[in-house]
């Protein structure tokens, strides 16, 4: 059973802090680092992270600034929250976003027993207060994007946010100077890093559970009976488009794809853009067919049955095109981005640019030539083992001693 508690020393949460209301007392074990991670309002890429950091090293504490009570946090050690647990701050990110880099200041991480702190960052966490005895390791997914390169985030082109990123970039930078080991997500990562921080960093890729995909020769076969008549509905042959439906994922580009290889198109996935999405369909001069919030099950059984699947938008990383690899199929991706690193041009997959319909077209023509067999083979090389082992090496060179 996790023991989840209010974590903070600020002095008006007295009530909150149960058994941790002694400032003195230091808490957790001394032989395990002390897991970091922003919050947890899903299991998305970064939250699945900082999860596997804390499975590497069994037991440890994890501090977050809050967690949202549908998302379960397997294996041993506590999960520690702060303030901004409470309401009216509780999930609400535009309301706890001006608190969060004096939050993480105030922490007791102060008074962890711990000599180590990994910290799995990509907006403030990095800025959290370790003491002097503590080693400060930072697994960077991103420079916050809004403050350092608000072209890639449109919640960065807000004036009040653009004045608040003057403000803030001096103390983020200072913050980062901090760290005693920075790893980087991707190579496109660590360019940001160098860019936004002025810091060197050492690439390990995110964990994909490949080996648990590779475990199943077909995933149909292991689908829920609703799944089934799902799959079983949808065209032999088919472009997948698979993600969250918001706009920098640009899922339109996969019915753009489906019209230039004249193939029916599958939009996998659930959000805001829904509508829109349902819009350029009805339009679409190829049947285009939605399936909404897939399970895992399904979603793997539409990577393995799709001929290509089309990843449009610039990810730090980005693990789907990795998963649809894992079942062989070739990843049309983004030239810009980390899926441009997993991806191997005229191996994998191909890579195109965003704005030209012939780069987009001559990469699905060269995908679905290529070997199914070769492509998740090369997925292997971002399994959750080699993430533990290069977590390891990491935290053995930044910290001999630990």
């Amino acid at each position: 059973m996790i023991q989840v508690e209010k974590f903070n020393d600020m002095p008006e949460v007295g009530a909150i802090r149960g058994p941790m209301a002694t400032m003195d007392n230091e808490i957790g074990l001394p032989d395990q680092p002390l897991i970091v991670h922003e919050w947890f309002a899903s299991v998305g890429g970064s939250e699945n992270v900082a999860s596997a950091i804390r499975q590497t090293f069994q037991g440890s504490d994890l501090l977050c600034l809050w967690k949202e009570p549908n998302v379960e946090i397997s294996g041993p050690g506590r999960v520690l929250q702060t303030i901004l647990a409470m309401q009216p701050f509780h999930g609400r990110k535009i309301l706890s976003l001006p608190l969060m880099p004096l939050v993480w200041r105030w922490t007791k991480a102060r008074h962890h027993s711990s000599r180590l702190a990994i910290v799995s960052s990509h907006l403030f966490a990095h800025h959290v207060a370790v003491p002097r005895r503590m080693r400060k390791l930072l697994y960077v997914h991103t420079p916050a994007r809004y403050i350092w390169e608000p072209e890639y985030d449109t919640r960065g082109q807000n004036l009040l946010v653009r004045i608040a990123a003057a403000v803030l970039k001096p103390i983020d930078r200072r913050r980062a100077a901090e760290a005693h080991g920075i790893a980087a997500n991707s190579e496109f990562v660590r360019q940001r890093i160098i860019k936004a921080w002025g810091l060197e960093s050492r690439v390990i890729y995110p964990p994909v559970e490949v080996e648990e995909i590779l475990a199943v020769d077909d995933w149909a076969s292991v689908l829920e009976p609703r799944d089934r008549v799902t799959l079983d509905a949808l065209p032999d042959a088919f472009v997948l488009g698979a993600s969250r439906f918001i706009p920098y994922k640009r899922l339109d580009l996969a019915i753009v794809a489906g019209q230039l290889a004249g193939m029916s198109v599958v939009i996998a996935g659930a959000g805001p853009e829904e509508g829109r999405l349902r819009q350029l369909a009805a339009a679409a001069e190829v049947p285009v067919h939605f399936v909404i919030a897939p399970s895992n099950s399904l979603l793997r059984a539409l990577y393995q049955k799709a001929r290509v699947y089309v990843f449009p938008p610039i990810e730090d990383f980005g693990i789907m095109p990795v998963e649809a690899m894992a079942v062989g199929t070739p990843v049309v991706a983004n030239r810009i981005g980390g899926a441009s690193e997993s991806v191997l041009d005229g191996v994998t997959g191909a890579h195109f640019h965003p704005d030209d319909q012939e780069s987009l077209a001559e990469a699905i023509g060269r995908s679905l030539e290529l070997d199914r067999g070769a492509i998740a083979e090369h997925a292997l090389k971002f399994s959750r083992q080699r993430f533990e082992s290069e977590i390891l090496s990491w935290v053995a060179d930044s910290y001999p001693t630990y």
